[in-house]
């Protein structure tokens, strides 16, 4: 296991068996030694516990998952990895990797299958362009997910780690706080991978509570679809940027904004959770 990340045995690896890095897929494997202990030990690995893992590379971060944990299923979507990880992983009886892409993956289904009887956390080292997508279908899965670790670029994680209401918010950031909360754990440099990204990398944990927030099926479906209008033009004013995408007339947006006691020119970075939950159950009054 210690030879995954001897740089000179990652490449003999992949050179025996013609691997080559692939861009469209974001491959960057992790070769610092200090830092798979870390997300295993931070992100929930323990005994009685069962992780899911998004992307094995060549089975660095697996490995020291399934040295803590009862069980890694880890969900891989290059078929050239697969024999790759016969060899990593082979002295471990506690790891199944399956060949799929996790956006096609039911979560729910594959934890109801894999994990009887134990708590469930995610752990990965996530590609930079799927990053946001593949947290929101973790939490919108409303999975019996404890949490989910995950090595993503350092901006994205200043975002999804920001305070609602602050400049450094995005629709992503109000996502993961409907869900649960973020923290970063700590920062990864770009040299810790091969081959090297042009950017650092950190390390967040999403804590997840299903039952933060109790809206309705409608009720959430038109707050996240406020959220996302008012985040996409997140320079207007929110009269401005939702009467656009929700169809709403400016005067019924003015009208809600001063019930929930704003200016007609507020934006919607200036507005926390609470804020946009309340704003959201006003402006559906009007469909």
């Amino acid at each position: 296991m210690d030879n995954l990340t001897n740089l000179s045995y990652v490449r003999k690896l992949l050179e025996e068996h013609n691997f080559s890095f692939s861009k469209g897929l974001g491959q960057n494997f992790l070769v610092n030694p200090a830092v798979c202990p870390k997300i295993a030990e931070m992100g929930n690995a323990a005994p009685g516990t069962g992780i899911i893992e998004i992307g094995t590379g060549i089975g660095t971060l697996t490995a020291e998952l399934a040295s803590r944990a009862d069980k890694v299923v880890a969900v891989e979507i290059d078929t050239r990895l697969l024999p790759i990880l016969e060899v990593t992983l082979k002295d471990f009886k506690n790891i199944k990797v399956i060949n799929q892409d996790i956006m096609n993956t039911d979560i729910r289904a594959l934890i109801e299958e894999e994990f009887s009887g134990l708590e469930v956390a995610v752990c990965a080292n996530l590609p930079y362009y799927l990053t946001s997508p593949i947290i929101m279908m973790l939490l919108e899965s409303r999975a019996p997910i404890r949490s989910v670790t995950v090595m993503v670029q350092k901006e994205a994680a200043d975002r999804l780690c920001a305070k609602v209401g602050t400049r450094e918010s995005g629709a992503i950031t109000v996502g993961v706080n409907y869900f649960g909360s973020a923290a970063k754990l700590f920062n990864v440099s770009r040299g810790s991978f091969v081959p090297s990204p042009n950017v650092d990398s950190a390390v967040i944990k999403i804590d997840i509570d299903n039952k933060k927030y109790s809206l309705s099926e409608k009720d959430e479906k038109f707050f996240f679809a406020m959220v996302k209008g008012a985040f996409s033009q997140r320079r207007k004013t929110l009269a401005n940027s939702l009467s656009s995408s929700l169809g709403l007339t400016k005067d019924n947006i003015y009208e809600a904004l001063e019930h929930c006691g704003h200016k007609p020119t507020t934006r919607v970075e200036e507005l926390d959770m609470d804020n946009l939950i309340n704003l959201a159950g006003e402006l559906i009054k009007y469909l």
